[in-house]
């Protein structure tokens, strides 16, 4: 279903492009030569996979956090997802999408690769947390956009230039693959095409999200013991209706084993529904274009009617009963402590930080400054830090 049949000017790897702006997606912030056999998409994949921002997800929250020490969560093991290893679910996720769809596979991995490497720790408290401190300087924060500064200056590989010098394509996806920004409240962002929608591959990268974590999550809520199968299978009917079908098919598979083969048709069905769900919506508007796209009514993006009401029920109950359970309250109360108290201290005490980070408070003010610091960090670091300064 590629939608660039009639494209003048096709991008490597096949992205749906027309005109000038399908040359001006593959421009970089500082002009660099072709590489010899890898496409532009490419080599942004692979720097994004090298960089340290990366490789730090390995040690933040996904939905659990781990304290060293801490009794809540003794009962934690190695196999429940890190933010590392739920990004590389999304990407194969992705890969597989853009491959069925005709999109740009490279493409689509970078931005899934990339799409969470903004989290600071602790996941979703830890960034509720950044959030709060900054309101009381009329700042915030948003993982979309701390991403694009990882990317654009704090990564530094190279010495001809600060950040990874990634291509336009996907430094846009990076911050609008979830959401969309104004140009009246983002005027720094007006390079992004704010009045357009993103590419597909950039749309699918949040249904993929989406997929990857609530069938994961269930997974490690009912590996955790906090969740149980019997609330699974009540408010879930749709893994309920995969689950009756393993057990019937292996009545002699250990339980755990007829979990695994009912969660692996449940996000099976999502993917298959999205596949199908955009090829509807792409040949209903008759998409051939990026511009067509970019200018649709709505994203195309999305899943069905019924699909769509069983993610949300999914959702709703993981909000409930896990991201939300008493657990998981108390590591999210500690969490915030924790964060505001070490935003407070270096606020207080900024020659707390090291010195490059001390350097940049002339030009983007401390508050700011103590939050890049505090984003950058994995979840035992800031413990460690929080340690040193006395929490």
């Amino acid at each position: 279903m590629t939608p660039a049949t009639e494209c003048r000017v096709p991008l490597p790897g096949g992205i749906a492009v027309c005109g000038d702006e399908g040359a001006e997606l593959t421009q970089r912030i500082f002009t660099q030569p072709p590489h010899a056999y890898r496409t532009p998409f490419a080599r942004d994949a692979a720097r994004i996979l090298h960089s340290r921002a990366f490789r730090r997800l390995a040690g933040k929250t996904q939905v659990f956090t781990r304290l060293a020490g801490d009794p809540v969560n003794t009962h934690l093991s190695d196999h429940f997802r890190s933010r590392l290893t739920h990004t590389l679910e999304v990407a194969q996720i992705s890969r597989t999408l853009a491959g069925v769809l005709g999109l740009n596979v490279e493409l689509a991995e970078a931005l899934a690769l990339a799409h969470d490497i903004g989290h600071p720790p602790y996941g979703h408290a830890g960034e509720k947390a950044l959030d709060t401190a900054l309101k009381a300087y009329s700042l915030g924060f948003d993982h979309n956009l701390h991403a694009l500064r990882i990317v654009t200056w704090f990564e530094e590989r190279y010495p001809a230039f600060r950040g990874l010098n990634l291509t336009l394509a996907v430094r846009e996806g990076i911050i609008k693959h979830s959401r969309d920004y104004s140009r009246a409240e983002h005027p720094e962002l007006q390079e992004y095409f704010l009045d357009r929608f993103p590419p597909l591959e950039a749309q699918l990268i949040d249904l993929a999200d989406e997929i990857a974590y609530l069938t994961a999550d269930l997974d490690d809520g009912l590996d955790s013991g906090i969740l149980a199968i019997d609330q699974v299978r009540e408010a879930v009917p749709l893994f309920r209706e995969f689950h009756d079908r393993a057990i019937e098919r292996y009545p002699n598979a250990a339980p755990r084993l007829a979990v695994y083969e009912a969660l692996r048709r449940l996000l099976n069905s999502f993917v298959t529904d999205l596949l199908t769900e955009v090829q509807a919506r792409v040949k209903r508007l008759g998409a051939v274009t990026l511009a067509e796209i970019r200018h649709a009514p709505a994203r195309l993006a999305g899943l069905s009617a019924e699909m769509e009401q069983s993610r949300a029920s999914a959702k709703n109950f993981l909000y409930e009963n896990f991201y939300n359970s008493p657990s998981q309250a108390e590591a999210h109360a500690r969490a915030a402590k924790v964060v505001a108290g070490l935003f407070a201290t270096l606020m207080a005490e900024p020659k707390l930080m090291p010195a490059d980070h001390q350097a940049q408070i002339a030009s983007e003010g401390l508050a700011r400054t103590v939050t890049d610091y505090i984003a950058g960090m994995t979840d035992s670091y800031i413990e460690q830090m929080w340690e040193r300064c006395g929490g």
